[in-house]
């Protein structure tokens, strides 16, 4: 099964796709939002169904605490959205601390500097990041 992983920002929309088997997660790009605009649902559909995605795969910002906040309720509402259109199943994951590991994936990853610091690169190692857990969780589970 073939899904998509999703980092939703207030800036930039971090996506990523499983391959066939579902069992890996790989960054394929990064959509930019204006501040206070709507996400790109009609972008990121266009993205799903070329990608051939039987399920969508969000991740939740919550509090450090574990708590959810205004924003983590926004990204529920989108991602339900999302899912209607595209008449998917949507997963919900905690997404706590997964930019500041895209960040040091990215960093290390051997790339020049000015390619390491680019902030859609970041953004889609998340929605990878995102969709990996997600991914190794589903194998797991009887």
């Amino acid at each position: 099964m073939r899904a998509l992983g999703i980092d939703f920002g207030e800036v930039r929309v971090g996506l990523a796709v499983s391959d066939e088997s579902g069992t890996l997660a790989s960054p394929i790009e990064t959509l930019r939002r204006r501040r206070g605009k709507r996400p790109p649902l009609k972008s990121i559909e266009g993205i799903a169904r070329a990608h051939g995605v039987e399920a969508i795969v969000c991740g939740l910002p919550l509090e450090l605490s574990g708590d959810e906040s205004d924003w983590s309720r926004e990204v529920r509402e989108v991602a339900a959205k999302l899912g209607e259109r595209l008449d998917l199943p949507v997963h919900m994951v905690d997404e706590r601390m997964t930019s500041v590991r895209a960040e040091r994936q990215v960093r290390s990853s051997g790339l020049p500097k000015g390619k390491r610091e680019e902030k859609e690169r970041v953004d889609a190692g998340a929605a990878a990041l995102i969709l990996q857990s997600w991914l190794d969780r589903r194998t797991r589970s009887p």
